[in-house]
């Protein structure tokens, strides 16, 4: 057990990151710290005498903000006594469902491992996605299309967001067959609920008419799409004339059940979030001119939500 509750942070985040070095995916490293409990209202950084030692105060959200950026899982620590505690972080093995090399369908189909992550059992999806509903005015929104449904996680808010939820008509579309027929089992009983195994880029072949609310969560980055292209095409396509969208792109990473900040690209060993702002500000400044009132939210998620200022 190390004792590391005397030093700075980045001597913290040094010793870690050798120790993991030579670690294999779920090995445990464990080290003594001031428990957080010991003060309420206080700041990182403060120095603390216990024991006629001195320790430095740190707070929970500091050390499980570290176990991700180190790769690990904070397990639950072990109250040690009155002043410390043992940290324990679980080293994770990278299988990240962006790293296999399984073809599209299969990528996010429901044998996949992206099939395993339930975004609305996070908080920091659950929270901005409900945030932008409200902002969308959700009940004024009588036909809502989602564009990359996959199972229908926004559906599920959706529905339980709305009274007289059967007075509405919601459209999901997803190329991944495999998927839209889990959808389809889950919403068997909701009648006004219409899934579609389509090629997005192929939208308006269906014919679908226009919708008061458009989402599409972490669908319009993906590489077999022309965004910019389709985001103008849905704007004046699908939309209509007084209607709201709700975008959002992956600021996080999916690792071995674990939700870890930072939105990653090819070519880099660390998070590098510049096609993701890229994105986002190109979906602002384009709603603005078509007037929208847009907002952008989030933190794991970047949600853009554009309601229309258009009078009647």
């Amino acid at each position: 057990m190390k004792n590391l509750y005397n030093l700075p942070l980045t001597d913290i985040a040094t010793i870690l990151t050798q120790e993991l070095q030579g670690k294999v995916a779920h090995e445990i490293v464990e080290f003594k710290v001031l428990n957080p409990d010991i003060a309420t209202s206080t700041y990182n950084g403060k120095s603390i005498t216990v024991k006629d030692e001195v320790a430095i105060y740190r707070g929970y959200q500091t050390w499980l903000d570290l176990a991700h950026i180190l790769k690990c899982r904070m397990l639950t620590p072990k109250v040690l006594d009155e002043h410390f505690i043992l940290m324990r972080y679980e080293k994770l093995q990278n299988d990240s469902f962006h790293a296999t090399n399984a073809n599209t369908e299969e990528k996010y189909g429901v044998e996949s491992i992206f099939s395993e992550i339930h975004k609305n059992e996070e908080a920091g999806f659950l929270h901005y996605f409900t945030q932008a509903l409200q902002n969308a005015k959700l009940s004024s929104r009588k036909r809502i299309l989602n564009l990359g449904i996959n199972s229908g996680d926004e559906f599920d808010i959706i529905k339980k967001s709305l009274e007289n939820f059967e007075d509405y008509e919601l459209v999901g579309i997803d190329y991944c067959a495999s998927a839209i027929q889990e959808a389809q089992k889950k919403f068997h009983d909701d009648k006004n609920i219409q899934l579609f195994e389509h090629d997005i880029n192929e939208l308006s072949s269906l014919k679908l008419g226009k919708f008061d609310l458009i989402i599409s969560i972490g669908t319009l980055q993906s590489s077999n799409l022309n965004y910019k292209q389709l985001l103008q095409s849905i704007v004046q396509n699908q939309l209509s004339r007084k209607g709201a969208l709700i975008l959002a792109w992956p600021n996080c990473r999916w690792i071995d059940g674990e939700m870890i900040y930072g939105a990653m690209m090819k070519n880099y060993n660390f998070s590098e979030m510049s096609n993701l702002y890229s994105d986002v500000i190109f979906a602002k400044k384009y709603l603005q001119q078509k007037k929208f009132r847009v907002t952008i939210t989030g933190k794991d998620y970047i949600f853009v939500t554009a309601t229309s200022i258009l009078k009647d």
